[in-house]
Parts: structure tokens; C-alpha cells; sequence
């Protein structure tokens, strides 16, 4: 059973190892190991993870339940901006992903959002593409000195998505 909801505040530690798996094995097909290590490095100290922990926590993120378990999460900010948007490896392609954007798109609607835009991975590009998103540029972001190369992806909510 797929349940898409508010994540609690004693959850967001487990989105951290969400994150980590899925740069660590997901986007490494479509990343130099180096670039994986500046993304998410292999070991993280007490003070890194806490300071991730705070920064995903003020971003009020969704979580994606498959059977009880943690599968993924995404947040979608009053401006629009989808910032983080993670599906762990173990639960790849069984919807989860679906089921969050879903969620995103419906709140965007709530809101009377008219654009939707997020920073997409090479990995999830074409994830967002199906839903309609589309590069309108490419960005070459330095994280830790090192370029992670991603899109700016938007979605424009015409009248009709929006009513």
C-alpha cells in the first residue's frame, strides 16, 4: 500500500539515508565517482548530517510510505521550486516517484501555482520530462569544487490544470 503524506519531524534522519542512496546508487550511472563523492560524500560528520537534517526539515518535504516504509520524498516550496526530489534505490520504479510528483502537482494546484521549477539531476530528467517539465537550461553547478552538471526544469500549470 502507497501512502503520500506530511513527513513528521522524527522522520527526516531517515530522509538523509534516502538522499544518500539515491545519489550514491542511483545518479552513479550518470556521474563520475567524483562527482558522486562531492554530492553526497562517503562519510558524513556528526555536524554535516545535523545541518542537512535542519535544512530538509525547513523544507516541509512529503514522504512516500510503501507498506510502512519510508520510500522517497519531495518538497514543493510556496515559490514553486521542487528542491529536493529522492526515491530510494530499493523501492525504483514501483511508483513511487509517480505518486510523489502527484502529490506535488495537486499542492501546486492548492496553491494556485502557475509554474512549477526544480534543479534536475542527468538521473531524473527524463522521470520529469514524462510529466511534462522542460529544460530551459543547463547548469553547471560547483558542490565541494567540483561540477555536478544538472537542468533547470519548469512545468508551466496552464488554467485548465489549475482549476
Amino acid at each position: 500500500l502507497m501512502r503520500v503524506r506530511a513527513a513528521r519531524a522524527d522522520e527526516i534522519p531517515a530522509l538523509l539515508a534516502i538522499f544518500r542512496a539515491a545519489v550514491r546508487t542511483t545518479a552513479a550511472g550518470d556521474y563520475s565517482a567524483e562527482q558522486i563523492d562531492a554530492w553526497s560524500p562517503p562519510h558524513w560528520p556528526p555536524a554535516q548530517c545535523e545541518a542537512w537534517i535542519e535544512r530538509v526539515g525547513a523544507l516541509h518535504p512529503f514522504v512516500a510510505e510503501l507498506d510502512g516504509v519510508l520510500a522517497g520524498y519531495a518538497d514543493l516550496q510556496d515559490d514553486g521550486l521542487i528542491d529536493h526530489f529522492y526515491v530510494s534505490p530499493d523501492f525504483a520504479r514501483r511508483g513511487v516517484g509517480a505518486a510523489l510528483m502527484a502529490q506535488l502537482l495537486a499542492c501546486a494546484r492548492e496553491r494556485g501555482l502557475h509554474t512549477l521549477r526544480s534543479h534536475v539531476s542527468r538521473t531524473a530528467q527524463p522521470f520529469f520530462a514524462r510529466f511534462g517539465f522542460e529544460v530551459v537550461a543547463q547548469r553547471r553547478p560547483q558542490v565541494r569544487g567540483v561540477e555536478v552538471p544538472n537542468a533547470e526544469m519548469r512545468l508551466s500549470l496552464g488554467a485548465r490544470e489549475r482549476a
